[in-house]
């Protein structure tokens, strides 16, 4: 049963242009290929780090808003974390794991549970975070790591999840431990952070549950611009980076965040809009994420397809684009160019084309002008790395072998990308 708004209360959103000062998307003018990132909607061309940062980054994040992931909810006034259970000895003695419980916001709203491993002996430490798809038993055998409530919605092809009933059981545990491979994260000397996703926001659409709960219903016309479950994913990381950097063991100047897929483009939208994340690794995000919207990539997912299939993901206003991406005033290098100066590594596998890697390279080269306003004169590989590996610029590429997956190879290369841009 859905918590009725009086209850729950309303989210504010972050201030952002009045509906009125955009078009509609039928309305926006055609442009074929990436629209230039230093050029703003006045066609006021951009020069300076100074106007960058008053001008077009700040225009970016409201269009990225109102034609694509939503508004972006205000950050919560307070939080209160609560360590469920630490175990001091765990990964051979190597490490340290707890499950904090995070409220904020009124009471009934979703708590999220944040499992966190850290080096014994070697903290502060630059720590990985991230939303996981299934719950965190799945990625650890730890018999203390929480199951999800039954009554919250789980993916049905999770493990341990029982044909038809969406719940998480205690037959997963540790089923997917090779995603968030957290020994091995933590003998290379970093921290690790993970939650569910759907503790923010469940995956489907339809059902006015999570987060989207505590959103007003607007009668007779329905928000176009409403606070997508993209966003919510990402508003959680946030929520989760709140803790991190209250937490000594953790150091608050390198933290990365880290996704997969639709958790990828989870990831890199996190980033864009948190300047306490110091890199990003949105790993085999596609379309919607690091895959540009205006592919040339014939195999590669469409904004027609994405946002027919799973509509929720986005605004509204996104799937008017699905029939002529052209109109978009944006595309996705201009969500890298917020991250600017941030390093961003972008790390896909060859069979995936579903993801575009070939496009993610134009990606990361159209983002390049933003961070050449901060110095770096070659932020980006001149071509695409041979297979295995790492361009390890301030824009970094990696492809390797294989189909869509996160691995502990894949972990790998994000440690050498955090081991240059955390010195």
């Amino acid at each position: 049963m859905r918590l009725s708004l009086a209850t729950l209360g309303v989210l504010a959103m972050t201030p952002a242009a009045a509906p009125a000062d955009f078009p509609a998307p039928d309305k926006l003018p055609t442009v074929a290929e990436f629209p230039d990132v230093l050029t703003t909607r006045d066609r006021t061309k951009i020069t300076t780090k100074k106007e960058w940062e008053e001008k077009r980054r700040p225009e970016l994040k409201e269009l990225f808003q109102h034609y694509m992931y939503g508004h972006f909810p205000a950050k919560p006034d307070k939080f209160t974390a609560k360590v469920l259970f630490e175990d001091a000895k765990a990964f051979d003695g190597k490490g340290t794991l707890r499950e904090v419980e995070i409220t904020f916001g009124p009471p009934e709203w979703p708590k999220m549970y944040l499992l966190i491993a850290v080096p014994n002996g070697k903290t502060p430490a630059a720590c990985f975070v991230g939303p996981n798809f299934h719950g965190n038993h799945v990625v650890t055998t730890h018999e203390k790591v929480r199951v999800p409530d039954p009554k919250l919605w789980v993916p049905g092809s999770g493990p341990g999840v029982a044909k038809g009933t969406n719940k998480a059981t205690e037959a997963g545990r540790g089923k997917q431990a090779d995603t968030w491979p957290l020994q091995q994260i933590v003998e290379a000397g970093y921290a690790v952070a993970t939650f569910y996703s759907g503790d923010l926001q469940p995956d489907r659409p339809n059902v006015r549950e999570g987060m989207r709960a505590t959103l007003p219903i607007l009668k007779g016309n329905p928000d176009p611009a409403e606070t997508a479950t993209i966003m919510w994913w990402a508003w959680g990381c946030h929520r989760a980076v709140d803790f991190l950097v209250t937490d000594k063991s953790i150091d608050a100047n390198r933290l990365a965040v880290v996704g997969h897929s639709r958790l990828g483009k989870t990831a890199l939208l996190a980033g864009a809009f948190d300047d306490r994340i110091a890199v990003v690794i949105p790993h085999q995000s596609g379309c919607g994420g690091a895959g540009p919207s205006r592919s040339k990539n014939p195999k590669a997912e469409t904004v027609k397809r994405i946002t027919t299939a799973f509509p929720h993901w986005f605004c509204a206003n996104f799937s008017q684009f699905g029939d002529d991406t052209t109109r978009l005033p944006f595309d996705q290098h201009a969500l890298v160019a917020i991250c600017a100066p941030r390093p961003v590594l972008f790390t896909n596998a060859e069979d995936d084309q579903w993801a575009n890697p070939p496009g993610q390279f134009d990606v990361l080269r159209a983002a390049a002008p933003a961070y050449k306003l901060y110095g770096d004169a070659a932020p980006v590989a001149k071509a695409i790395p041979e297979q295995g590996k790492l361009s390890a610029e301030r824009l970094g590429y990696f492809v390797r072998a294989g189909k869509h997956s996160m691995t502990p190879d894949d972990w790998k290369v994000y440690i050498e990308f955090g081991n240059k841009w955390f010195k």
